[in-house]
């Protein structure tokens, strides 16, 4: 079994009203991350992620640098990587 790495993650920038969440979910869905997302009354995006190493960095790289195609990544947090023994969600999802 390939080691899983999970960490939370908040967006900061326009990420708001522009998609982010969606083109986060199909990005995940495409590299097999599960986890969730969701906005926050602070304008920022914030979920968790949770993938295989290779997986896991590129959607971290992709949470950081592209984002939606009309948005604007001020900066993003991640919390420390944690190791899991399994998946802890069956897929992506969008909380409300």
């Amino acid at each position: 079994m390939p080691e899983i790495l999970s960490c939370d993650f908040e967006v900061h920038g326009i990420v708001q009203g522009v998609s982010f969440r969606m083109y986060t979910e199909k990005q995940a869905i495409s590299l097999g991350v599960r986890g969730w997302c969701m906005n926050t009354p602070y304008d920022t995006v914030k979920g968790q992620i949770e993938g295989t190493t290779e997986t896991f960095e590129q959607m971290k790289h992709w949470l950081q640098k592209t984002g939606s195609p009309t948005s604007r990544i001020d900066k993003a947090n991640f919390s420390e990587t944690k190791k899991l023994q399994d998946f802890t969600f069956s897929n992506f999802s969008i909380r409300h």
